[in-house]
């Protein structure tokens, strides 16, 4: 199969069979061969019904219905882990994304030779204040925090090869970086390609201004991963050490200050240094051993998976 095409949906009943008529027409004038994997995402409309019956009508299309609403993260982890094309297209269901830009993004995946593309809304059809604006700060904060350069992290339309969406995990709101989840995995070929953006049709958005707030607090949480995610010694491990020598340096003076100083004065419990000192090298001691005990956890993975290659091998040689 050369295309599947992943559409995660939260109540776009108006939109599902434009949409998917819309698709089809260019499948069929590109002969490609493809599925259409709408993932509906709790939708309390009557999406899934749609759903089931352009699956009755066209045996390329498939559901997947969750019992509630997870989340569009959710949505493409589950349409992930069911499609089986060679490239992966995924897209809103609104109708803003425009199908005719499949064919060149297929041709960019298989000739081109990228491993991911990623849309890019250069004209939108958006709200200035409430959507132009904000995703223009997300975009420039995501390309300082993560080195990748996209305009457009958040864009619903990209297109992936096979390997990239079998080894990411897309969780928690993590749609918005599968870029720099995909180059985390060690895909580097990514690029972008500008497309068309329609004014929604039908209904309205289903994200609010919190969406953004979401974004910059997903972004330091893969900011962090990608850069100690593999070694927390690093920073758990180096503040460790510098509370703790802060602590100890505050201890030492207090030592001397009572032998050698102001032997009669204050008992060393008394001032307020002794507890600075004591909490510093606690909370010291703490960071130290959360870096140790992520490194071990680390590598033990490491040595699992290991053996896991190690057995299949074994269990090769024994077939032959």
């Amino acid at each position: 199969m050369q295309l599947s095409i992943v559409i995660p949906l939260l109540n776009e009943e108006e939109s599902l069979k434009e949409l998917h008529d819309w698709i089809v027409s260019v499948m069929q004038s590109n002969h490609f061969s493809y599925e259409i994997l709408f993932v509906d995402d709790g939708s309390t409309d009557n999406s899934w019904n749609i759903i089931s019956e352009l699956s009755v009508l066209n045996p390329s299309v498939k559901g997947i219905h969750f019992l509630r609403n997870y989340g569009k993260s959710q949505a493409l982890h589950a349409g992930f882990k069911a499609v089986s094309g060679d490239v992966i297209i995924t897209m809103d269901a609104d109708l803003q994304d425009n199908p005719e830009e499949i064919p060149e993004l297929y041709n960019m995946i298989i000739n081109e030779g990228y491993e991911l593309v990623s849309g890019w809304k250069k004209k939108r059809y958006d709200s200035i204040i409430f959507k132009n604006t904000p995703s223009k700060l997300f975009n420039w904060a995501a390309r300082r925090t993560s080195g990748v350069q996209l305009n457009d992290f958040n864009c619903g339309l990209k297109a992936y090869a096979k390997e990239v969406v079998k080894n990411i995990e897309v969780s928690g709101e993590m749609h918005r970086y599968i870029p720099v989840l995909a180059k985390n995995a060690g895909f580097s070929k990514i690029g972008e390609k500008v497309v068309k953006h329609q004014a929604r049709k039908y209904g309205k958005t289903k994200f609010g201004m919190e969406r953004f707030i979401n974004g910059f607090l997903d972004l330091l949480t893969i900011w962090f991963v990608s850069r100690f995610g593999k070694r927390p010694m690093h920073l758990f491990g180096a503040l460790g050490v510098l509370m703790f020598l802060i602590g100890f340096g505050f201890a030492i003076y207090l030592g001397i200050d009572k032998l050698f100083i102001n032997k009669f004065g204050r008992l060393i419990t008394d001032r307020p240094q002794f507890y600075i000192s004591l909490i510093a090298m606690v909370i010291g001691t703490q960071l130290f051993l959360a870096g140790f005990l992520g490194e071990i956890m680390i590598h033990s993975k490491k040595e699992e998976k290991r053996y896991i290659v190690s057995k299949e091998i074994n269990t090769a040689l024994l077939e032959k």
